[in-house]
């Protein structure tokens, strides 16, 4: 873990001064974010002719939205919908904007979320920096609903419905507004949201003081071999010792929980959120197997060996979540 990543969650989660330090910027952060807000949602939010979800949070860092887009868009598939899926594409760099991914798309232009769910779903995904303009852009290729992948801050872009993803592990950190802490916008925000989803198989959410909450578990389905896209069971596979458990997503701490549920031992490494792998990063593993989260998987396509495997998880919704959801797809079907 580099020693920026590693100061910041010290700051956020765990005790520093320098959360004291720097709360007159926390200051200076809300009034210029609650500044920005209403400017576009007085006068530039733009309504589209389909619903928008927005899925997204009020803290930096991984909380589970991907699993969670992708659950979405499979059941909006079954359901006989034409999702499509709207992201910044962070990390990525395509030649043009709005940037509609296809079979030949590399991380490289578009990110490694958006890919990832384009692989995990077939759905049409557009990334953009100008969410309404990819937003548009599905809309005019058939599609019924658009889901904003992080978009829950993006407030050009209207929506029907809103989903706040909320880590429960680390729940809000020190609670204090960026740069002190962890949160791009107040608590209360989630009092405004139509969902919040508490993702940790052990929330309370019974003592979550906001309307709509459910838990959501990220629980390991399969690996799947990265060079040949092969699938295989969770206990059916042999991996050579020792076994290199890599992850660079927002909490490698979750992905490192979830591999200690499985009969594995092995050897931890965290990289940065969106850290853009390379053979490089590997060097020292010189033997052994390699394991790593999907996220991660879809940066290593090009150089990963055989002995490469990612884990494939899901995201697990209660019963009443999607009795819910289809609710209130019904009223905006109306």
């Amino acid at each position: 873990m580099k020693k920026s990543h590693y100061f910041w969650s010290r700051v956020w989660y765990g005790k520093s001064v320098w959360a004291h330090v720097l709360l007159p910027l926390s200051a200076i952060f809300w009034l210029l974010s609650s500044l920005r807000k209403f400017f576009l949602v007085n006068f530039k939010q733009q309504k589209l002719s389909v619903p928008v979800i927005v899925v997204g949070n009020i803290s930096v860092g991984g909380t589970g939205k991907t699993p969670l887009i992708i659950a979405l868009v499979k059941y909006l598939q079954a359901q006989g919908h034409t999702p499509g899926v709207v992201s910044r594409g962070y990390g990525g760099a395509a030649a043009e904007y709005p940037y509609l991914l296809n079979a030949a798309s590399t991380v490289a232009e578009t990110g490694d979320e958006p890919l990832l769910i384009y692989q995990s779903t077939q759905c049409l995904v557009c990334v953009a920096p100008d969410r309404v303009a990819a937003a548009q852009h599905l809309i005019d290729l058939g599609c019924t609903h658009i889901l904003s992948d992080d978009g829950l801050q993006h407030y050009r872009l209207g929506r029907a419905l809103e989903i706040a993803v909320v880590d429960g592990q680390r729940l809000f950190g020190n609670r204090y507004l960026l740069p002190a802490g962890p949160l791009r916008e107040r608590i209360t925000r989630l009092q405004q949201v139509d969902y919040v989803l508490v993702n940790d198989a052990t929330a309370d959410i019974g003592n979550t003081p906001f309307k709509h909450s459910f838990a959501m578990n990220i629980e390991p389905l399969e690996w799947r071999q990265i060079v040949s896209g092969k699938t295989i069971p969770l206990r059916d596979i042999h991996l050579a010792t020792p076994i290199h458990a890599v992850a660079g997503i927002g909490n490698p701490e979750r992905f490192f929980k979830t591999l200690d549920a499985l009969p594995l031992t092995y050897y931890a490494h965290s990289f940065p959120d969106h850290h853009k792998f390379s053979v490089a990063d590997f060097n020292d593993y010189v033997s052994g197997s390699v394991v790593m989260t999907e996220k991660d998987a879809v940066k290593c396509q090009l150089f990963a060996k055989a002995d490469y495997y990612s884990l494939v998880v899901g995201a697990r919704l209660p019963n009443l979540f999607w009795q819910s959801f289809e609710q209130k797809l019904q009223v905006l079907k109306g």
